[in-house]
């Protein structure tokens, strides 16, 4: 039987997985464009997911984390294509970004997922609810970026 700390992981993974295959035959200009009706394209969407993941571990932990260098000013809450002033990692970058992720945070916080902390003002106190949380949000953007695709 499986550890639910597996399974979790397992979760991550999966998902991950999911998502990186919405990206097949994507090209670099089809996940430039911002559908009518859109504020963002995939992208963008893509370097949220990444970053959003980070952000809810390092709310929960305090402690730095490891993203790239401008992925906050691309990326973060309220960002928008419109607005990037250097131009974003390409797509192979974000695959193989979002590819590795599951496995550095499993590296990174494998063995502290119940560790507590102090509680987010969404009431997570442990990694485990964060990745929960993170793993909901990725689906959002996911069918956000399913949807798109309709468009191109």
């Amino acid at each position: 039987m499986l550890q639910k700390d597996e399974i979790l992981f397992n979760q991550l993974e999966s998902f991950r997985e999911w998502t990186l295959g919405l990206l097949k035959n994507i090209t670099e200009e089809q996940a430039d464009i911002v559908p009518k009706g859109f504020n963002n394209n995939i992208r963008w969407n893509l370097g949220h997911i990444y970053l959003d993941q980070y952000l809810w571990i390092k709310a929960v932990t305090k402690e730095p984390i490891p993203i790239p260098e401008g992925f906050q000013e691309w990326f973060g809450f309220g960002t928008k294509p419109t607005d990037w002033k250097t131009a974003p990692p390409r797509l192979d970058q974000l695959k193989k970004l979002l590819a590795e992720q599951p496995k550095v945070i499993r590296e990174l916080y494998g063995n502290r997922l119940e560790e507590e902390f102090a509680p987010t003002e969404l009431g997570m106190h442990t990694i485990a609810q964060v990745l929960v949380r993170t793993i909901y949000h990725e689906g959002m953007h996911a069918e956000t970026i399913k949807l798109m695709k309709r468009f191109l």
